[in-house]
């Protein structure tokens, strides 16, 4: 492998994740391209990001001539072709589910420059399974951050056994250059380490309110106050997204084959009545009140 200067950056998705990741990297000196298949999530996110950082300004995170360079770097495509051909490090953040993101890096293998290295915000799905479908390997790898990026320091950098060193160490410099602390992990497992470990505790909490020992409030409040968690599972799940809960436990039954594995029939119940959480007002809890919406 050559070695790869970083200067441009496609993100590919613009969704809660990605469209945040892309500020991240613009705020960080990277020109940046944020793509998404859908003109209206890309309008969406424009505005967002506009607000977002008008409220950081008025708090003093950032000067007002340090936001409008940010946002001269930052561009937005629906194009892959277009957010792909000059890129030299692509981050995906599409949907969780592997299909969906095989296919977009077959596709970018195709379209970016060949020394272009392919990192997956994937939150579970280890980068070997999405690796075979390129010609590039050893410059795959999982760049995990974690819900709301512009808020969360720490990505999760994962090699599986053909990523590359340099590959891996160019992902950990990108983090710092965006001002995220990345943790690097040399053996990839599904879910990594966080998600693992948040995964056994969100398991529990379901299991415990659908055997109907305590209500998902009070395992809410017994978590927050006793284990002194900023939030509890079910209202963090609401934060994340059901649907993104969903994915990921239909991902580890895909994977394992242990019915344990599989969907909680409580998150199912929810993700088919469209209740998502705070993206749609309503979740575990409600959140049709401005204020309500606001993260805990």
């Amino acid at each position: 492998m050559g070695q790869v200067q970083v200067q441009n950056i496609t993100v590919v998705g613009a969704g809660s994740m990605g469209h945040q990741i892309a500020m991240l990297c613009a705020l960080g000196g990277f020109r940046t391209v944020l793509q998404d298949v859908n003109e209206e999530a890309l309008k969406k996110a424009g505005t967002i990001l506009q607000e977002l950082m008008a409220k950081w300004e008025a708090k003093g995170k950032v000067t007002a001539e340090q936001k409008e360079a940010a946002f001269s770097r930052l561009s937005f495509t629906a194009s892959l072709e277009e957010a792909a051909r000059h890129t030299d490090f692509v981050i995906e953040a599409v949907v969780e589910k592997l299909d969906v993101k095989r296919d977009v890096f077959a596709k970018l293998d195709e379209l970016a420059p060949a020394h272009a290295i392919l990192a997956t915000n994937s939150s579970t799905i280890v980068n070997s399974l999405l690796a075979d479908v390129t010609k590039r390997p050893e410059r795959v790898c999982n760049m995990h951050f974690f819900y709301p990026p512009l808020v969360m320091d720490c990505v999760e950098v994962v090699m599986s056994e053909q990523t590359a060193g340099e590959t891996a160490q160019i992902a950990m410099d990108v983090c710092k250059q965006i001002n995220r602390t990345g943790v690097l992990l040399r053996k990839e497992i599904s879910g990594f380490v966080a998600n693992r470990i948040l995964g056994a505790l969100m398991d529990e909490a379901l299991h415990l309110y659908e055997q109907g020992i305590a209500d998902f409030q009070d395992i809410d409040f017994i978590c927050k106050k006793a284990l002194n968690h900023p939030i509890g599972p079910f209202a963090l799940m609401d934060l994340s997204g059901l649907d993104v809960a969903y994915f990921v436990q239909q991902q580890r039954y895909a994977e394992t084959g242990d019915p344990k594995d599989m969907p909680h029939a409580a998150v199912v119940e929810k993700v088919q009545a469209g209740k998502l959480g705070r993206k749609t007002g309503e979740g575990w809890y409600s959140y049709q009140q401005k204020e309500e919406v606001k993260r805990p």
